[in-house]
């Protein structure tokens, strides 16, 4: 149990130990538990939770801290000072906000105010030094009532223990209105000692419902309730105790998805009349059995606390979503019975397929079957299988369809307690869909820029998916399926730019531009090119030879680990923990070190892994480089403090990094057990020398899966300098695709989309002795040999060949802009929102309702101001400007639009201002045209939007400013 602050005591401790030769017996007395450290990860943007929960338990009974905002997606951030109350539902380490379901507070007034306007409430301020957490358990003291408030928990329910100081009142504040929107809740009144009610609401996920069942330990006195209402969404209570009985309150409480008659048997199943300290000592002896399943050695006690918090917390979720009778509420919000699986939710996919699921395939085999069971149902229920999916709602957040690399990850390994071919289907079913730029990644082989957001990340995410189904195809012996997906799986190399070797969006079969690997934009998915150039886990060697062999990969390595740290474009949060530009706050970078294996430097790995491991995971509140992301961040340090990581998730290997204790041992289900350990291992000697596996030499930098589910030892020695320990070819790792290869879509390298004059227009292929064929408009398909330019509007449409295999057909629409018409800018545009440049305004390309297609020009917190020359004086009747209006994404109307023309370019005549209600609250996404009549001849037109500047107060990113989105002004 750590009490914070603890570093003093812990260094005491320890050097008494080391000076009296005892360390290593006390370590290996204090149980696993003594060793997890809550409050890690909720400082900084971690975002985890300090409170009582059990493994991948339905209930986490934490106190909240923070009422909303990015950093107080837990409910808590270790920066406050202040506790509203104890809520029973919390999200470990997500970037969005739900849960903080039924709060809970004792004080010694009757007063519903919640204090968040800085007035009196019933929160309660609090000091750290009297704050204590551990597996299972929470106590603090609330120094402003001198109230004590421990916590504990069984799956679905738990136990608070409230001590009233002596002769005080004793009240207990139930707030269902706490965090999220309401959208119905009731308090009903059973007896003195129990009430039950539900709370439904609003927030990531849209419809959550929730019911629960309280118990007092004695009978109230009286309640209040606020406005006298038990049910609406507005619905408080005060319930006051008779101090002369006693100063010790506890109120026992579950909760169900599916009924209050849900919440009270689980209520009764898992505490009936079981004491505070039975229902602790349960919870702690379920967490020592989990954090067991890991043991490691070593004499740095900060460290292997750092471990065992981080084991914690990729066993905090996903959660469980049933009832003790196997009851649960469906994505189709029905209830439904589980009798053969036990049903779970928060799969935050995106995440966790990269290392929190591979890992449960070690350690959590009949788990993960509930898991794939899970997924299956939600798949049944909803008609897809999930991405994210939260208290039976799809959440809609995140790319890919990353719920088929968990399935085919279990396949291959052998964990098949679920319908095979059930999962088989809905895996394709994911990959068939037309949505989320789906139906333009099947037809082209990519997603262009201007037909989906985030489109080089999807592209490359579902390939590295479809290869998963591939994998899982070709095991089932489904040979038509292996060709189709292995096929698909090699759809990354169509965002790949061979000229600057980044992975860039493909803007009307052009790169978009201007390009800088360092720009955050909306073609990636939390992240800028450099750190989605080497995503590509499926084919290692293919991306390898895109770069330009072994060398030039090593070389692109050591720059995005060498580069400036600053990223440019639009503020992202997610981009934290950078070495360089790799990112290790955020998961598209966390297989990026272990990629030195595949050049036959493994040393290189040793070091940036070592580095990572010391640097950016610390035993402290800011502990976490980035959001803790529901185990992922964990899961890295868990696998990698070990030795190694799976790079590839379906392909039963791992890559060696290097390890971090003297020694591991992993306890398999089946009572065989896999043993890590380091010898001469220090600091300074984090190269390896040389591996043995059960004895036997081990000159590869990989190891099986199978090798580790056999049970045995993999033995490390350890030394102070590189090694040439697997560094030949035949000792590296390797994926790679060798069979059903594709021919990659050729793309415009040289020519502007839209045009003055000529453009000239060179055409490329990202792939060697690959011919290339186009056509203008719709003329026979010729070779293409040498540029050729255009001088007028034409329709150009392109393919490649090689051998007997071809490329889809891509289309391009070459407009040609008037050459006397020009625009000036006196504001300028940014770069990530250029929508094709300096000439977007007027290239005759208009803005689709998606502002991160690309071809929106936007201006942050900025007036558009733009003038025309039409090149001559002529007669002009209308003029008239479109704007997009996205409120979600802080697009707002300008509020008010002027034009002024001019014959001369000297003296302007104002037409009638045009204003707009932008501040007007709206959930649509809509394209206003503001129109003006002119009726005069003129040659100068310039056009003046006022961006809205400050957003208003009922918006959710309130102190922040307001987007300007523009395209075409059109002349008539």
């Amino acid at each position: 149990m750590f009490k914070w602050p603890f570093k003093f005591l812990s260094i005491f401790i320890i050097s008494f130990c080391v000076a009296n030769g005892y360390a290593q017996q006390i370590n290996k007395a204090k149980k696993l538990i003594d060793f997890v450290n809550p409050f890690i990860g909720t400082g900084g943007h971690g975002h985890t939770y300090p409170g009582a929960t059990m493994p991948f338990g339905m209930m986490q009974l934490s106190p909240d801290t923070r009422l909303d905002g990015w950093d107080g997606c837990s409910g808590y951030h270790y920066s406050d000072e202040y506790i509203y109350g104890f809520s029973h539902t919390h999200l470990s380490g997500t970037g969005v906000s739900d849960y903080g379901d039924v709060l809970l507070m004792p004080t010694n007034t009757a007063n519903f105010n919640n204090g968040a306007d800085g007035k009196s409430g019933y929160r309660a301020h609090f000091l750290h030094k009297n704050e204590t957490a551990s597996p299972g358990f929470y106590k603090v003291l609330l120094d402003e009532t001198n109230i004590e408030v421990k916590l504990t928990v069984s799956e679905r329910s738990g136990i608070h223990h409230y001590t009233f100081p002596k002769n005080s009142k004793q009240i207990v504040i139930l707030d269902l209105e706490h965090r999220d929107k309401v959208l119905s809740s009731e308090i009903k009144i059973l007896s003195k000692t129990e009430i039950s009610g539900h709370r439904h609401s609003d927030a990531w996920a849209k419809d959550q419902r929730l019911f629960f069942n309280i118990e007092f330990s004695r009978p109230y006195k009286n309640v209040t309730f606020l406005d006298d209402k038990r049910e609406g969404k507005k619905v408080k209570a005060a319930f006051e105790f008779d101090p002369s009985v006693g100063n010790e309150l506890e109120i026992k409480i579950a909760i169900s998805a599916v009924d209050e008659a849900g919440a009270k048997k689980n209520l009764k199943t898992e505490i009936g009349d079981k004491s505070f300290q039975q229902v602790k000592t349960e919870a702690e002896t379920a967490w020592e059995k989990q954090l067991k399943k890991i043991e490691i050695e070593t004499q740095n006690e900060n460290q292997k606390t750092i471990f065992y918090t981080a084991l914690y917390h990729t066993m905090i979720a996903p959660n469980i979503y049933q009832d003790v009778d196997g009851r649960y509420r469906g994505m189709d919000l029905q209830i439904h019975q589980s009798n053969d699986f036990q049903n779970y939710t928060v799969f935050s996919l995106w995440d966790t397929y990269r290392a929190a699921h591979p890992l449960y395939t070690i350690i959590e085999k009949e788990r993960t079957n509930d898991f794939i069971n899970s997924l299956l149902a939600k798949h049944d229920e909803g008609g897809i299988l999930p991405i994210w999916p939260l208290a039976g709602n799809y959440t809609g957040c995140m790319i890919g369809y990353h719920a088929v690399p968990v399935i085919a990850d279990a396949y291959v390994k052998g964990i098949r307690g679920y319908d095979t071919k059930k999962a088989f289907e809905a895996m394709k079913h994911s990959a068939m869909k037309d949505k989320l730029g789906l139906k333009s990644y099947k037809e082209f082989g990519f997603i262009p820029v201007e037909e989906e957001s985030e489109s080089v990340s999807k592209t490359l995410e579902y390939a590295y998916d479809d290869w998963t189904i591939a994998e899982m195809a070709k095991a089932m012996g489904k040979m038509e399926d292996y060709k189709i997906y292995t096929e698909r799986a090699q759809y990354y190399k169509n965002v790949f730019d061979p000229e600057t070797k980044f992975m860039r969006g493909r803007f009307r079969n052009t790169w978009f531009a201007p390009f800088d690997p360092y720009e955050v934009n909306f073609n990636y998915t939390e992240a800028n090119s450099w750190q989605y150039s080497f995503y590509a886990p499926q084919d290692i060697s293919g991306l390898i030879n895109l770069m330009g062999g072994k060398a030039a990969f090593e070389n692109q390595l050591d720059e995005l680990f060498t580069a400036e740290v600053e990223t440019s474009g639009r503020q992202q949060v997610d981009i934290t923990g950078l070495i360089g530009q790799y990112a290790h706050g955020n998961e598209p970078s966390h297989h990026m070190a272990y990629l030195y294996n595949f050049v036959n430097k493994p040393s290189k790995t040793q070091e940036k892994v070592h580095q990572i491991l010391n640097e950016l995971y610390q035993n402290a509140p800011d502990g976490i480089s980035g959001n803790e992301d529901c185990g992922q961040m964990s899961a890295w340090y868990v696998f990698s403090a070990m030795g190694f990581y799976p790079v590839t998730p379906a392909s039963n290997q791992y890559i060696i990094g290097t390890p971090l204790f003297e020694s591991a041992t992993i306890n398999l289900e089946d009572r065989k057990s896999f043993k890590i350990e380091a010898e001469n291992l220090s600091d300074k000697n984090k190269y390896i020398a040389s591996v043995t596996l059960n004895g036997k030499p081990l000159n590869r930098s990989f190891i099986y899966h199978s090798e580790i589910m056999d049970g045995g030892k993999l033995v490390f020695k350890m030394t102070d300098k590189p090694s040439t320990w697997a560094t030949k070819d035949e000792e590296i790792p390797k994926t790679e695709i060798t069979e059903n290869l594709i021919v990659p879509a050729p793309f415009i390298a040289k020519g502007d989309v839209a045009f003055k004059n000529q453009t000239e227009i060179s055409l490329g292929v990202v792939s060697a002795k690959t011919e290339i064929f186009y056509s203008l408009n719709d003329s026979e398909f010729k070779k293409y040999n040498q540029p050729f330019t255009i001088s007028e509007e034409i329709i150009l449409k392109t393919y490649s060949k090689k051998d007997n295999a071809k490329s889809a057909i891509l289309t391009t629409h070459f407009y040609k802009i008037d050459p006397n018409l020009s625009i000036t800018l006196q504001t300028e545009y940014a770069n990530q929102y250029n929508g094709g440049g300096k000439n977007a305004l007027i290239d005759g390309i208009h803005g689709a309702n998606d502002f991160r297609t690309g071809t929106w020009q936007g201006y942050h917190d900025l007036d558009l101001k733009a003038t025309i020359n039409l090149g001559s004086s002529k007669e002009v009747n209308t003029v008239s400007v479109n704007f997009l209006q996205d409120q979600r994404s802080w697009i707002f109307y300008p509020t008010e639009v002027i034009c002024s023309v001019s014959e001369n370019g000297t003296d302007f005549t104002e037409l009638p201002i045009k204003k707009i209600e932008a501040e007007k609250p709206s959930e649509e996404t809509e394209i206003k045209t503001i129109q003006f009549e002119v009726a005069k001849n003129i040659q100068f037109i310039k056009i003046i939007a006022k961006n809205l500047g400050d957003l208003p107060k009922e918006h959710l990113g309130f102190g922040g400013k307001a987007w300007l989105f523009v395209d075409e002004i059109e002349v008539k």
